[in-house]
């Protein structure tokens, strides 16, 4: 790079651990997933460091085993808004990223939650756009059912094309308070929004005023065609699944590359795998401690857990230490575990190529799950690890990375402790805040409303 030429800045996101297998739970030196304080710590930890924004997930049911809860990953969580609502008044820069579904969610009260966040935080917040086609997450909610795969984000499309005409419907300065005229809005400064879609009917005044940022950031994580449709159409932010050089590079080339063709810039759009990170006194210190975190990931009743998802058979019997299974898997038991799905619809082939690689490397049903499982994260000394990371967004393979720990909540400590400076020495990352808001953090345009307009589709309703 010339010298000349100006760093691309790392955006960094801090993932609050839980709602996945990766959390280990069961290590002295975790803490408590609901507890409030384990929130706040990492929070302040974040904005401390400077981070661009603090990320939770979400999952809309437990997720069960052999009819089960499969409480051998962390369970439970409070509900994702009212936990960024309180961030909110212990934080004053840290974006507040919330995931929520848009398959059973309805638009105007997504669109008030979040704008109600975003005034809150003095323009703070991120709604995270996920879809599901699982009708056992479904029966939680009055619609009920599920959407089959090609409609999941057409759903989505239209829920937010009728969020962004709510957050449109008031005009930025549409609040008069004039005391001497009695006038407390501006005269037509808030509209009626009026929408007849295939999945939506709504018509009314949106009750909540424009927030600070215009609308809230919008990230997404589909990584199939359509959600990479979806992403380069809607999105401000992917959160991607794509940790390894060539692969990150990949993924940035095709999503970024379809922009233009709808009248986008790449600076518009921000791609921000998730990625873990152990840190060591040496390489060799680093990969130990990575191994020694994998296996408590990876437990004996995980791994056979694991592996009856994909034989759709009891597997109970079976060592983890010991060999893979000898018995065929059932192709049409589909069901052994419910709100996640790792099988496939033909489970025979990945069976085959398990037991070939098992046999070829020695590997017990233990090890084989851990080799499958693991995704790529960064490992090494602190000057390590601010290199790979640095490399990437200057190599057009990310714009940055979503943090994700394996403990609550000091599993980040060390990381922002250390590597984040080592960033900011070289001038990758900030050393203040520039702006108050998330998307100032994040170097995207703010909306500017669609003064006096009305939302409406020439459809037909639903039903």
């Amino acid at each position: 790079m010339s010298a000349r030429t100006p760093r691309k800045q790392v955006h960094l996101g801090a993932h609050f651990p839980g709602v996945n297998s990766t959390t280990v739970w069961s290590d002295p030196a975790s803490g408590s997933q609901i507890d409030f304080a384990s929130f706040e710590h990492l929070a302040r930890k974040a904005e401390d460091a400077r981070l661009d924004f603090f990320f939770l997930a979400e999952g809309l049911r437990l997720r069960e085993h052999k009819g089960e809860i499969f409480d051998l990953d962390v369970v439970g969580r409070p509900d994702t808004l009212p936990v960024l609502a309180a961030l909110a008044a212990v934080t004053d820069r840290l974006g507040l990223v919330g995931t929520i579904n848009t398959t059973f969610n309805e638009p105007w009260e997504i669109a008030r939650q979040f704008a109600t966040l975003d005034v809150l935080s003095g323009g703070r917040a991120a709604w995270n756009l996920v879809t599901s086609s699982d009708a056992f997450t479904g029966a939680n909610f009055r619609r009920g059912g599920f959407l089959p795969y090609e409609q999941r984000y057409e759903r989505a499309a239209e829920l937010v094309e009728v969020a962004r005409a709510l957050w449109d419907s008031w005009d930025d300065d549409a609040v008069l308070g004039d005391a001497a005229s009695g006038a407390f809005l501006r005269d037509g400064a808030v509209r009626d929004v009026e929408h007849v879609g295939p999945h939506f009917q709504v018509r009314g005044t949106f009750p909540t005023p424009r927030g600070p940022q215009g609308h809230p950031v919008l990230f997404q994580a589909g990584d199939s065609g359509p959600g990479r449709d979806f992403a380069a159409a809607t999105a401000d932010v992917v959160f991607s699944m794509h940790s390894t050089f060539e692969d990150g590079q990949a993924f940035y080339q095709d999503v970024k590359g379809r922009l233009a063709a709808l009248g986008r810039t790449e600076e518009s759009l921000k791609i921000l795998p998730a990625t873990t990170v152990v840190l060591g006194d040496t390489p060799q210190d680093a990969a130990d401690r990575a191994r020694h975190v994998r296996r408590q990931q990876v437990s004996g009743p995980g791994a056979i857990a694991f592996l009856e998802q994909v034989w759709g058979v009891d597997l109970t019997s079976y060592d983890p230490e010991g060999p893979l299974p000898d018995v065929e898997p059932d192709v049409d038991n589909a069901d052994i575990t419910r709100g996640r799905v790792r099988h496939v619809k033909d489970p025979r082939p990945v069976v085959a190529q398990w037991r070939a690689r098992a046999e070829a490397e020695g590997l017990s049903i233990r090890d084989l799950v851990i080799a499958v499982t693991t995704r790529g994260g960064f490992v090494g000394t602190a000057t390590q690890v601010a290199d790979d990371i640095d490399r990437a967004v200057q190599e057009d393979a990310s714009d940055g990375f979503i943090l994700v720990p394996h403990l609550t909540p000091h599993g980040l400590d060390d990381v922002l402790d250390q590597v984040v400076p080592l960033l900011q020495e070289r001038g990758s990352f900030r050393t203040e805040y520039t702006g108050p808001t998330l998307r100032d953090h994040l170097g995207l345009d703010r909306p500017v409303a669609a003064s006096r307009r009305t939302a409406h589709l020439d459809q037909q309703p639903v039903g």
